[in-house]
């Protein structure tokens, strides 16, 4: 049997996993930022967000930072948290 998750609930998971990461770090760089955006974010971008949240917190934080190349699949989503956070 198949249930399928209600949006209200699926937003107040994925707000709680972007602060409650393993680093303060990630903490503060996804959680503001899910504060701010996961409402009006679409089905395929919250896809996106949630597959990106499945990452290790030091490859998320090499990403964002520019110290490892950037997965093609979480480009989007890191060039939104960048421009969230005037990260160039």
């Amino acid at each position: 049997m198949s249930t399928v998750e209600p949006h209200a609930v699926r937003l107040k998971r994925l707000g709680m996993r972007s602060w409650r990461r393993g680093t303060k770090e990630m903490d503060l760089i996804l959680g503001p930022y899910a504060d701010a955006h996961l409402s009006e974010l679409d089905s395929r971008t919250l896809d996106e967000f949630e597959a990106l949240l499945a990452e290790n917190d030091q490859d998320l934080y090499a990403w964002i930072t520019g110290q490892t190349p950037l997965p093609e699949q979480h480009a989007s989503s890191i060039a939104a948290l960048k421009a969230f956070h005037s990260i160039t």
